[in-house]
């Protein structure tokens, strides 16, 4: 019989019981991306991120699951869901930003979001929101325009 890869996960958190940020509305995630975005590279390329949260609704960590070119980036679900699924996380938010400023979602991030949407019902994961962030400090909820 071979050897096998002993695997070990592990999750630790840093944040103190009052620095903790509850999100109940889009304005919420909206405002903790701005404030995390790197303000050097949001209008150089594309970005993806995911909120990880508690059943409270209480943000946890934000990971970056991608980094791209000027018009897109590779989006891998496996990634997504080994993260969400590692932190213990029962929600998420997903965030990407668009360095034109178009608000306007294309169809490839609606189709990734549903996508998304349909594993994350699978394993008992909320999806709470997808938001696309611009340089100008603004976004466009998923959520609130109904399409998630």
């Amino acid at each position: 019989m071979g050897c096998v890869s002993e695997i070990k996960i592990s999750y630790k958190n840093r944040v103190t019981s009052s620095n903790l940020t509850k999100i109940s509305a889009s304005s919420d995630a909206a405002k903790i991306l701005f404030e995390t975005w790197d303000n050097d590279t949001i209008e150089l390329h594309e970005s993806f991120k995911i909120m990880l949260l508690n059943n409270s609704n209480i943000v946890k960590g934000i990971y970056e699951i991608s980094s791209g070119g000027i018009t897109g980036t590779l989006v891998d679900i496996r990634i997504i869901f080994a993260v969400v699924l590692k932190s213990l996380s029962t929600a998420i938010i997903l965030a990407h930003n668009h360095p034109s400023g178009n608000l306007k979602p294309s169809d490839s991030d609606k189709r990734l979001t549903s996508k998304i949407k349909q594993a994350s019902e699978l394993l008992d994961i909320k999806l709470l929101d997808h938001l696309i962030i611009t340089p100008s400090q603004e976004y466009f909820s998923f959520a609130d325009d109904g399409i998630i």
